[in-house]
């Protein structure tokens, strides 16, 4: 989720994945060979030739990963401008905690149907059917095919399901907040929320086309289109609906999500079939030997059996349930507590978690190197991607927690103190996000992890062991402390289970996986540990030094900025002294050329 110069990345008579145009959003040093897409169905490739085919450079990479931040952040502010609007106009209260319980369902279906679940499972498959379409083999078009074959399916199953969940509502809601006092108002918002696990798989299964194709602008935008979906649809029929605009608003933007993509994949699907790549793909040469050596091997894989389809479909949709349950988990013993501690946990979660949100770009970005990797047998070069890749993220996100713990209370009031949203409620929310920043190391290595494990997309079940193990934990630990300490022993309970996870993924690594060092992950992932200590206490120290929260914030980022980065050169974690050498050379070339014209 490369460099794209056009807002649409859609070029006139391209048809991505198939010819080589220059439209740039046909990544195609981010998309593997046809081997992998072979693999990842389920087939066995031919050993792979001796020539080593070229992988993305560095500079390639950074420029993917700045460009799907980019977009995950546009989504990510939207949301948050929801959640503020969200928090101005029914605060922290009954209303808000009804409406939270309705968003369950979105929040399921959008891990389920549009992110983990539909990607590990449908981008595979259209891979496969672009390598048939490809090579030109006889008979009907081999996409045509595959949407024949699985979308009218997979519109009666999610029409069935949303059916069922509407009319199921009241039992839904019993089972998901048995505590709230009166459940009549989370019913009929979760009847409007239940309509989206249709318009969810849609969008999810143009997404996961889209993507396969090579296209990511539109699915990138999807969250954009939501976001402001909701925002306008409760600003305009509050005064009507109640928080009831916020569960419509839902439903409509699911509705636009999958309308958004659709013009999208209805070019690329109803593209010419039996293009071949042409010499443009490598620049206007003939493609590398290697490379048309991988594409012999992919045609003589195997035709994969549904059998394994089967188990990996099984093994995605399991695990990404159980990782969502932990919201379930939250809810359920939250919903117990005084009127607004459903609220309290979701605004703190959604705040402190955009740090793993963007860190975890790094990871989307380079799985397909790794799975490319994998694929061609390199494990090595795949658990070095796979080291460099922890890492990195880790620093990352660890930045991001220390500026949470540092300036919660600050970040809270800018946010949302405002309208229905009252100094308490900042109070109450600021101590349950240091909480749960505890967790986000925890729950960046497992989202990091998981595309280890599915990245040779065989069928494997240890994931999901290793999240039920943590989901288990997450319960006992929340029924212990929701009495003594409330909606802050919840987030606790979360923070621990997802780090226990978290352990036993990173243990798990190995020969049937990507073979990973964890011994040298782990002590490379205990300075920039020691660094988030440092540089949290000094952003704690800018932070309360200002009264004004905006003033606030910006000092305590300044500081902690300041000591992190100086700590992590000092211990030169995730190798910043490398990716900072061009930058401080930059700055001593100007400064003694300044020197020496000041002469």
């Amino acid at each position: 989720m490369s460099s794209r110069p056009t807002a649409t990345g859609d070029a006139a008579g391209h048809t991505p994945g198939v010819d080589g145009g220059p439209a740039v959003e046909d990544l195609r040093a981010e998309h593997p060979t046809d081997v992998h897409a072979a693999i990842l169905a389920g087939g066995s490739p031919t050993p792979a030739p001796t020539p080593r085919p070229s992988t993305p450079s560095n500079r390639f990479l950074a420029r993917a990963t700045l460009l799907s931040a980019a977009l995950s952040m546009a989504g990510a502010l939207l949301g948050l401008g929801r959640d503020q609007v969200l928090a101005h106009l029914f605060g922290a209260g009954a209303d808000t905690d009804a409406f939270l319980v309705a968003w369950t369902v979105p929040e399921m279906a959008s891990t389920l149907l549009i992110e983990d679940g539909m990607a590990f499972v449908l981008v595979p498959a259209f891979s496969v059917a672009l390598a048939r379409r490809a090579r030109g083999i006889g008979g009907p078009d081999p996409v045509h095919a595959l949407v024949a074959a699985t979308l009218p399916r997979l519109c009666l199953v999610l029409a069935g399901t949303a059916a069922v969940l509407v009319a199921g509502a009241p039992l839904l809601v019993s089972v998901l907040a048995p505590g709230l006092p009166d459940p009549s108002l989370a019913v009929s918002c979760t009847r409007l929320t239940a309509t989206c696990v249709l318009s969810f798989g849609l969008a999810g299964y143009c997404g996961a086309a889209l993507r396969a194709h090579g296209s990511y602008v539109a699915p990138g935008a999807i969250y954009i289109a939501y976001n402001a979906t909701i925002i306008a649809t409760m600003l305009v029929l509050t005064g009507h609906w109640g928080v009831r605009s916020a569960a419509l608003g839902v439903a409509l933007g699911g509705c636009f999500m999958a309308a958004l993509q659709a013009p999208f994949l209805w070019r690329r699907i109803a593209g010419r079939p039996g293009r071949s790549r042409g010499p443009e793909v490598y620049g206007g040469a003939a493609a590398p030997a290697d490379v048309r050596l991988h594409a012999d091997a992919a045609r003589q894989a195997p035709v994969p059996t549904q059998t394994l389809a089967l188990g990996l479909v099984c093994a995605v949709l399991l695990f990404a349930l159980c990782r969502q349950s932990q919201v379930l988990i939250e809810r359920y013993f939250a919903s117990g507590l005084p009127a607004g501690a459903i609220s309290h946990l979701n605004y703190a979660q959604k705040v402190a978690q955009l740090p793993m949100s963007l860190a975890l770009m790094v990871c989307v970005v380079t799985f397909p190197v790794v799975a490319r990797a994998i694929a061609e047998g390199d494990t090595r070069r795949a658990g070095d991607r796979v080291e460099r890749d922890l890492v990195l993220t880790a620093c990352l996100v660890l930045f991001g927690a220390a500026v949470v713990v540092a300036c919660a209370p600050q970040i809270v009031q800018l946010l949302f103190q405002r309208g229905a949203f009252t100094a308490q409620d900042t109070a109450t929310t600021a101590a349950v996000m240091r909480v749960y920043a505890a967790g986000l190391l925890g729950h960046t290595l497992v989202g990091a992890l998981v595309m280890s494990y599915f990245s040779a997309g065989r069928t494997t079940w240890y994931p999901l062991g290793a999240m039920v193990t943590g989901a288990l934990a997450t319960v006992a630990l929340s029924a212990w402390a929701v009495q003594p300490w409330g909606a802050r022993g919840i987030a606790g309970a979360n923070a621990a289970g997802i780090t226990v996870t978290a352990l036993l993924l990173l243990h798990g690594l190995g020969p049937r996986t990507v073979p990973v060092r964890v011994r040298r992950v782990v002590a490379a992932l205990a300075r920039p540990v020691c660094a988030t200590v440092c540089a949290t206490g000094a952003g704690l120290a800018g932070a309360g030094l200002f009264a004004s929260p905006a003033v606030s914030v910006a000092a305590g980022c300044v500081c902690v900025a300041a000591v992190f980065l100086l700590l992590a050169w000092i211990f030169d974690a995730a190798g910043v002294r490398s990716l900072l050498a061009p930058v401080t050379h930059s700055v001593h070339r100007s400064v003694t050329r300044k020197l020496r014209h000041g002469r």
